[in-house]
């Protein structure tokens, strides 16, 4: 296996429920198995506010947010050409409402300063890019007491324990054409993601470990993170 840089690793994913499920999902799920636990009242009342999907994929979460709560603005903010392409052709048409974003979170936020009320991630970018560069430019992204929302495992699937270090993994990925390769994921210990939040401007932190709502071999608990951005 080797490790690329530049292909888009996310070609394939969601493509199979994006030709069988062109809806907008009636509720907002945090768990990774992506069913039960709590939804959007965990980012709390959206009316007027601008709001940042981090790694949004098919933009599923963000076109809930847009269609079922009355934010300003909700952008889905994805560096996978192919998720942008989807995205687009599941739900351009709640345009202007959302804004499907095509490029790097952390390049995307270090253009758009104080601009959100709320910005998330679902397994997104907070996920696969390294926490000590992305959560400061959250901070900068944010307005000041802005939210920060994000779920993301709490372990690694299968079960051995996340990190004790603020170090990434390589998991398995594939190219579009099918290729093996892997990307890197940061899976990382409570007391991580508090100590870089609490370094990156954040106050109020807050972690719960949300246990799988089915087990299975691919099954996991969920981290539900939230914290505040410094006035």
């Amino acid at each position: 296996m080797r490790v690329t840089i530049t292909t888009d690793l996310w070609h394939h994913f969601g493509r199979t429920r994006a030709e069988r499920d062109r809806t907008v999902p009636r509720a907002f799920h945090w768990l990774w198995s992506q069913e039960g636990g709590p939804g959007s009242e965990i980012l709390g009342d959206l009316t007027g506010k601008v709001i940042g999907d981090l790694g949004a994929g098919a933009a599923r979460q963000a076109a809930h947010l847009a269609t079922h709560q009355a934010p300003a603005r909700v952008d889905a903010v994805d560096a996978s050409p192919a998720q942008h392409a989807m995205a687009t052709d599941l739900f351009g048409h709640l345009a202007p409402r959302l804004r499907i974003v095509r490029s790097d979170a952390v390049k995307h936020l270090r253009t758009t300063a104080g601009t959100y009320d709320v910005l998330y991630s679902v397994f997104g970018a907070v996920d696969f890019t390294d926490p000590r560069e992305l959560l400061p430019v959250v901070a900068a992204g944010l307005r000041p007491g802005g939210l920060l929302a994000f779920s993301t495992l709490a372990h690694y699937l299968g079960g051995a324990p996340a990190e004790s270090d603020v170090v990434p993994a390589d998991i398995p990925a594939k190219t579009p054409d099918g290729e093996a390769t892997t990307m890197r994921r940061w899976v990382l210990q409570e007391h991580l993601w508090t100590k870089v939040l609490d370094e990156s401007g954040f106050t109020q932190i807050d972690v719960n470990v949300l246990p799988p709502a089915v087990e299975g071999p691919r099954s996991a608990a969920t981290l539900l993170v939230t914290a505040v951005c410094q006035a």
